[in-house]
């Protein structure tokens, strides 16, 4: 049995707390124990998330729509963070504060940083909002692949690259976790939202589970006790969106391409 919650943890310590807090409520409402006392950390997430044992995690949008149609869709978390709607989310284009002043049409011919391709918040976004300014199917000049949207903005800190499109909840943490990594860092603009982060559970998983653990997501969200614990994790709330939600970062995708924009 996986269980992993790999997205945001800006702050791991908290979100293996809201993962016993879950686990709490998974044993009050099955009466079963076996559930892993402490999550898992994947290091090769698109392998992790095709595992048949998979009980719970969480991926992005965009592997969800291109690479794991077998999964289940379990639900997705409402953030309490700028560029948050509901269930929705965006990204902000981040620059050096010595652009600040600058509009995204400014950056035709410099370098983008982006976490990985597979990626809806840092790149797919990014390449649909870029592809109406595009010439010849380009844009940047140089997109660097970073590895994840902390190294994206250590590479525009650098100078290594000039902007990066960057999850508006990951962005939000780091303000309030880790604000050090965004100094000399500003916003420019936004990218179209999209259905948040969402939390999947493998094809295998019986209805009767699939049923408990949104159940189990909902109380442990709206639990009084956990209010706190969920501040600190911006969560607040949980719902089910239908998988067709989803299908808007598709279209994101199809839209830059019938431009001639296949890439960064």
């Amino acid at each position: 049995m996986l269980i992993s919650l790999p997205m945001y943890g800006i702050v791991p310590g908290d979100v293996e707390q809201f993962w016993r807090a879950l686990r709490q409520q998974l044993i009050q409402l099955s009466g079963e124990r076996d559930y892993p006392l402490a999550l898992h950390w994947p290091g090769e997430l698109l392998a992790h998330w095709q595992q048949p044992d998979l009980l719970l995690s969480q991926t992005c949008g965009f592997p969800l729509v291109e690479f794991l149609p077998q999964v289940q869709l379990v639900g997705t978390f409402s953030y309490d963070a700028p560029g948050c709607s509901g269930p929705y989310y965006r990204s902000f284009l981040v620059v050096r504060d010595e652009d600040r002043l600058a509009s995204l049409s400014d950056f035709r011919g410099r370098r983008a940083a982006f976490n990985s391709t597979d990626s809806q918040s840092g790149y797919n976004s990014l390449r649909a909002l870029v592809a109406p300014l595009a010439e010849k199917g380009q844009f940047f000049g140089l997109a660097v692949e970073s590895g994840g949207h902390r190294q994206s903005l250590e590479l525009v800190r650098q100078g290594q690259a000039d902007i990066a499109a960057i999850d508006c909840v990951t962005l939000e943490l780091l303000r309030r976790y880790q604000p050090q990594e965004l100094e000399g860092l500003c916003i420019i603009g936004e990218t179209a939202a999209a259905p948040g982060l969402p939390l999947i559970a493998s094809a295998s998983t019986p209805p009767e589970t699939l049923s408990l653990l949104r159940l189990a997501l909902l109380e442990t969200v709206a639990h009084p006790p956990n209010e706190a614990l969920c501040e600190r994790l911006l969560i607040h709330h949980f719902s089910v969106l239908p998988r067709e939600e989803y299908q808007v970062i598709q279209q994101m995708k199809e839209q830059a391409r019938q431009r001639g924009v296949t890439g960064l």
